[in-house]
């Protein structure tokens, strides 16, 4: 199993300097409730690079216009978690799951719960 973190942002120094200034000024109106789960303004929160670097599951991370250039657009809804088993996507978590969640240990105990 291999989860797939799909973030509702896009690539390139720009848009991280953009997003990381939407974060500092506006967090409430953020889009992406998954980059505010693993991120703070600047840099990955620690808890959960501990936890990524730790858990012994195996991640991919792809921004959406990185997703779909490997992916093709066959999701509506970012961010989302998937679940690659053996080449059939699945949606691990969705947007609607990532968006009740409050902290990076919510985010962690999800993941831990649903992996099993």
């Amino acid at each position: 199993m291999i989860l797939i973190f799909v973030y509702n942002a896009r690539s390139g120094k720009l848009n991280t300097l953009l997003d990381s200034a939407h974060k500092i000024i506006s967090p409430s109106t953020y889009s992406c409730r998954l980059c505010m789960l693993t991120h703070n303004s600047v840099a990955e929160n620690k808890a959960w690079k501990q936890f990524r670097k730790t858990s012994g599951i195996k991640m991919e991370f792809y921004h959406k216009d990185e997703f779909e250039k490997n992916f093709g657009n066959n999701w509506t809804e970012f961010p989302v978690i998937l679940q690659n088993n053996n080449g059939a996507l699945e949606e691990f978590l969705s947007n609607t799951d990532l968006q009740s969640l409050n902290s990076s240990e919510e985010l962690i105990g999800s993941i831990i719960q649903k992996a099993g």
